[in-house]
């Protein structure tokens, strides 16, 4: 039997299954990536990358985890800054894994303080090298705030709109940007993004948190000389706010392609997303817990639920959930109608028919 199609396309880009290695540690180089291909991931964002005269320097440890009582881990933080090497070094890769994946989506992720010409001259240098699509990386929870990189600039709708619509003027290939879940509203960058131009939006990146104390020296994890900084929260515990705002993003901005981000482990969490509106899957944390394998698992769901369902096409499952999906008052208001139908039900059954014939005939007559 010939494998399952997992194809989908977005923005005019086919990607040969929806499942997308997210930028960060899985996607630090040429060569994880090309490991990552080679492991039958259908896209992959690298590692967020800057001028090379922006300054980042990263601190060991970075990471933490929470786990059960098992030893499973369901939470994990991070204090990692965006790339650190040199953006020459990364135009040089980015045309090495296209020359040698040319039937994959790479994606690349790019970050630079609010200055037009800034955001300009690194979209215009690494489109040259034949990258697929950009991700704009306004969601990062810990880097750079003091010169409005990251969160600091996908918290201001504004600075969203303004900063997309620099790109976009320049850029040749679809354009994301990644959302920051530490927002009162993701509906409101969302739609800022899209009034910028945006082709589409990736949601969600971290959770900024303190994964915890350590009881001995009563010092936040992880520490660093002492002490630590809030970092970026992902793993399974944040998959249902991730699928809430995917959903929310979706239900406001039907016509915006979403890509899902946010406690993939399994092939079913994937799924979720899928059924949430996302149309890609991007997997970070899970790699870097499970490694770049997992996808075999994730293609073997995917493939097997669609079977299931008798579905043709990922695309027929993108969004399948949302219909189920109301407001409290409508979920009370449907309650109180089905309550109302079933006591109308229980009055009409015959054990309820009483010795005064004539009452209960004109109780069930409709044109009395």
């Amino acid at each position: 039997m010939a494998p399952r199609d997992l194809s989908i396309h977005v923005n005019g880009v086919r990607f040969p299954n929806p499942f997308v290695i997210g930028s960060g540690p899985p996607s630090t180089n040429a060569r994880v990536i090309c490991r990552a291909f080679e492991a039958g991931w259908g896209g992959a964002v690298a590692k967020t990358v800057a001028l090379t005269d922006t300054e980042v320097i990263n601190v060991s440890p970075r990471y933490g985890k929470l786990r059960t009582a098992a030893g499973e881990v369901y939470g994990f933080e991070n204090i990692e800054l965006i790339s650190d090497r040199p953006l020459e070094d990364w135009l040089q890769e980015f045309r090495e894994i296209k020359d040698r994946f040319p039937d994959h989506v790479l994606i690349a992720s790019i970050m630079e303080e609010a200055k037009k010409e800034r955001w300009q001259e690194i979209t215009e240098r690494v489109q040259e090298t034949g990258v697929d699509m950009f991700e704009l990386n306004f969601s990062c929870p810990h880097g750079h705030p003091e010169r409005q990189m990251g969160a600091a600039m996908g918290q201001v709708p504004e600075i969203t709109r303004e900063v997309t619509s620099w790109v976009k003027e320049v850029a040749k290939v679809p354009v994301w940007v990644k959302m920051t879940p530490n927002v009162t509203d993701v509906r409101l960058p969302a739609a800022a993004a899209q009034a910028g131009g945006a082709d589409g939006v990736a949601a969600i990146n971290t959770i900024l948190s303190v994964i915890g104390v350590d009881p001995k020296t009563l010092r936040p994890l992880p520490t660093v000389e002492g002490k630590t900084t809030f970092g970026g929260y992902s793993a399974p515990a944040v998959k249902p706010i991730a699928l809430r705002m995917v959903a929310e993003i979706r239900q406001a901005l039907p016509d915006l392609p979403v890509s899902g981000i946010g406690g993939v482990m399994t092939a079913w969490d994937a799924i979720e997303h899928l059924l949430m509106g996302a149309s890609t899957v991007q997997v970070c944390t899970g790699v870097m817990l499970r490694g770049h394998q997992m996808v075999s698992e994730l293609n073997d769901g995917l493939a097997k639920f669609l079977d299931e369902q008798g579905s043709n096409s990922v695309e027929e499952i993108v969004g399948a959930s949302l219909k189920h999906l109301t407001t409290h008052h409508e979920l009370v208001e449907s309650q109180a109608k089905t309550r109302a139908l079933k006591a109308a039900a229980r009055a009409s059954r015959d054990n309820n028919w009483s010795a005064e014939i004539v009452k209960e005939t004109d109780a069930l007559t409709s044109n009395e």
